[in-house]
């Protein structure tokens, strides 16, 4: 077991007068100063920031602008953030690790592509004295610490949404199951999660994994299901994110559907929300791009000034790797979205305008349920 890394500031030392006379230097020994003496490093830092595509559509909306704003605001506008953005490539997204490395950066942020892979990045970091803290996705190797949300529980919401719906029907309905990319450790936690509200309440007829998270490999799969299972015997989708929510939709309505059964989501999207609102997706998960974000710019900048006692406030939930155990982690609240609650979640926020989703191509829609 990797042993936890978090920093405590160590308590300042007694200073006893030895002479009348002391020296500056034995003063500066003694910790005369404030608190803010003690810190590792002032408001000139530079954040790392290693987000993983562009396809969903949060992490260049939001996350990435969200992260800098709040790095410039808890730095008096001295502080940086660094960003790359991987497009989706395991390689591309080493070398843009291995370059914040090269580039001394005081810590960073990364939303890990492949969990396994990104802990050799991880080690380099940890050797050459910079802290990593991962981000969205739990990575593996020396992380000191981890910003997310209760994967878990976006599974549960989203099965729990399915056998909802479908109420005293769902012992024979049949579910088509379509998972994330099997290398991004959130998959699996997603799965355990709606296979708890699923398993044994609905039958389970395909299950996919989503290379990347692609869209098109969702829309190839759902394709290879409405042949297995048949169109209309398809009674709801799980779809573990947004992107392949719509893709499954449109394979849906490509193949003749006249009525879309009840597809999940996750993050959110704008194009997901109207979806929602038009009928066509029943639900997204939405998870609040601002409390994640500015947590995960919070702790980071807490981490390099070693303010040991706000990073542990930040920090009280725990969790394990495969790697390291009592990861210090925050874990951010989720929600169900639904035509009920718009207004009340992303357009609350700030997220979205109702202007945003009511488009000409909306407006009825949103007019239907009172979104006007």
């Amino acid at each position: 077991m990797i042993a936890r890394t978090t920093r405590r500031t160590a308590p300042r030392p007694l200073c006893i007068a030895l002479a009348v006379s002391v020296s500056a230097l034995s003063l500066a020994a003694c910790g005369g100063g404030s608190d803010d003496s003690a810190v590792k490093k002032g408001n000139d830092i530079t954040v790392g920031l290693l987000l993983p595509d562009r396809d969903t559509a949060r992490f260049e909306k939001f996350d990435y602008p969200l992260i800098k704003r709040e790095v410039a605001s808890l730095t008096e506008n001295q502080g940086e953030v660094r960003y790359a953005n991987a497009e989706a490539s395991v390689t591309r997204q080493s070398e843009q690790f291995q370059k914040m490395i090269d580039d001394k950066v005081d810590v960073i942020l990364v939303d890990a592509l492949n969990s396994k892979t990104i802990a050799t990045d991880v080690r380099k970091a940890k050797d050459a004295g910079i802290p990593v803290i991962a981000y969205d996705r739990l990575a593996e190797g020396p992380i000191d610490a981890y910003v997310s949300h209760d994967n878990e529980l976006v599974g549960q919401v989203q099965g729990r949404a399915i056998t909802g719906e479908l109420g005293d029907k769902a012992k024979n309905s049949k579910v088509v199951m379509m998972n994330g990319d099997p290398g991004d450790p959130n998959t699996a936690r997603f799965k355990d999660g709606a296979l708890s509200e699923l398993q044994g309440q609905v039958d389970i007829v395909e299950q996919y994994d989503t290379t990347e998270w692609k869209p098109s490999v969702a829309k190839a799969n759902m394709k290879k299901a409405i042949k297995a299972v048949g169109l209309n015997d398809i009674a709801a989708v799980y779809s573990a994110n947004d992107g392949m929510a719509g893709a499954v939709i449109e394979a849906l309505e490509e193949a003749g559907a006249t009525r879309i059964p009840p597809v999940t989501g996750q993050d959110a999207n704008l194009d997901a929300v109207q979806r929602v609102v038009a009928g066509k997706q029943y639900m997204t998960v939405y998870k609040s791009f601002l409390l994640e974000a500015t947590n995960a710019a919070k702790i980071a900048v807490a981490k390099v000034q070693d303010r040991s006692i706000e990073f542990a406030a930040l920090t009280r939930d725990t969790v394990d790797s495969p790697t390291k155990k009592n990861i210090p982690a925050m874990l951010v609240p989720v929600v169900a979205l639904t035509k009920d609650n718009i207004k009340e979640t992303v357009i609350t926020d700030g997220v979205y305008t109702v202007k945003d989703i009511c488009t000409p191509q909306y407006k009825a829609d949103c007019a239907a349920i009172g979104l006007e």
